[in-house]
């Protein structure tokens, strides 16, 4: 929280000391004063002192240095020297250099979400690819979350929270969408081309919007509206022209755009509150475990058990590489965990609206690493859909600049 500053200067009247008394200033005082009178002169200038000093502390902070003898009558009182807080050009400095200081903080790290998110995909798509059990890969994704998440804990390189059952109460819904989205996501990608996928993902900031109005109370405005029709409509042809399209891709990754954008907007409303709440990467680090929790027994009531050595050993004997196998899970759960953590430290920084807005930006380079790395074939007209969903996510961003005149009296 920013704290004001009141600047005090020694021109301020505030800072003169009454003359209520004719012979305040030791300055006028005649050599035969008594010791008593000026005990008394003292005591008045010490009470008016530290009446106005409660005062103002109990309202604002400032940067006032006063001398621990100043109350004492042997030191004259037009020696007083206070040190000025720094004035509003100097706020507006800081303020910039602020500003600044907060670019240089997220460029990077959009870089790296953005990155890890190309080596997730490419990496998760392999392993789905050889191995179509989309809860268990999904499931070990989260125990290796968990892992580095106790690790991080015990060997206390971020402190460990202390859980209420009211923060518990409030997680709990976070925990569920955040499962469903990374679960349907996974069917999808398992399904269907990563570039295709993350076409059909580009429509977040549809449901971002809508979330946004039903959870948050803020209203769109009509060219945010407007900007969101090239969004679905580019969405719409891609779908129509893709080549490895089926509805079970195509649905799972719908769901999962409503269940990613609903916990980013519940996790906002959930960061925002002031007391009690949890910093980002421990609202994400409780997510993941409790993720962790409900999906390990669901994956095995779904799929069975398709990570004993019996059945790796059956595998193997079919032709699968089970070593490259583990690597490359291990690879993808390592970057499935370091993005989402970042994503949320991104979160806690901006808008839910404007982490979609990157979230798109980083849709277009998955795409385009995923069509290059994989040799996705694209029709030109599956092309346009796509450009133009693009086209719409760059409206949109733009139009959410656009601010609402206020509505006269």
């Amino acid at each position: 929280m920013q704290s004001s500053a009141i600047a005090l200067s020694p021109s301020n009247p505030f800072l003169k000391p009454p003359c209520r008394i004719p012979s305040c200033k030791l300055s006028q005082l005649s050599a035969s004063t008594t010791l008593t009178q000026l005990h008394r002169i003292s005591s008045v200038q010490g009470l008016y002192w530290q009446t106005a000093f409660d005062t103002f502390s109990s309202s604002s902070s400032f940067n006032a240095e006063i001398p621990a003898s100043f109350l004492s009558s042997n030191r004259r009182y037009d020696s007083l020297k206070v040190r000025a807080a720094p004035g509003p050009e100097s706020a507006g400095e800081a303020s910039e250099s602020s500003g600044l200081a907060r670019t240089l903080q997220l460029g990077p790290m959009f870089g790296i979400w953005y990155l890890l998110n190309i080596y997730f995909n490419i990496y998760n798509k392999q392993v789905l690819k050889v191995y179509p059990f989309p809860a268990t890969v999904t499931a070990f994704q989260f125990t290796c979350g968990t892992v580095m998440i106790i690790l991080m804990w015990a060997l206390n390189l971020y402190p460990r929270p202390k859980i209420t059952r009211s923060q518990l109460a409030a997680i709990l819904p976070l925990a569920v969408a955040h499962t469903m989205g990374n679960l349907l996501t996974n069917i999808s990608i398992g399904r269907v081309a990563v570039s295709f996928t993350h076409t059909i993902k580009a429509m977040e900031p549809f449901f971002t919007v809508l979330f946004s109005a039903l959870l948050l109370a803020e209203r769109p405005t009509i060219w945010v509206v407007s900007s969101l029709v090239p969004v679905v409509g580019g969405v719409a042809l891609a779908s129509f022209t893709e080549a490895s399209f089926n509805w079970i891709g195509f649905g799972s990754a719908m769901a999962s755009n409503i269940t990613n954008q609903s916990r980013n907007v519940l996790s906002k409303k959930f960061m925002v509150k002031k007391e009690g709440s949890l910093d980002n990467i421990n609202l994400f680090s409780v997510i993941t475990i409790i993720s962790f929790i409900l999906l390990l027994p669901s994956a095995i009531l779904l799929e069975g058990v398709k990570f004993s050595p019996s059945y790796l050993q059956s595998a193997a004997n079919q032709g699968l590489n089970i070593k490259e196998l583990c690597v490359r899970s291990l690879l993808a759960g390592f970057c499935f965990h370091t993005y989402q953590q970042v994503s949320y430290m991104i979160l806690q920084m901006v808008s839910p609206v404007t982490h979609a807005v990157g979230n798109c930006v980083k849709r277009v380079v998955v795409i385009v690493s995923s069509v290059i790395f994989f040799q996705t074939p694209v029709s030109p007209i599956n092309s346009l859909g796509t450009a133009v969903a693009l086209a719409g996510v760059f409206l949109y961003s733009r139009a959410k600049r656009i601010k609402p005149k206020p509505k006269a009296a």
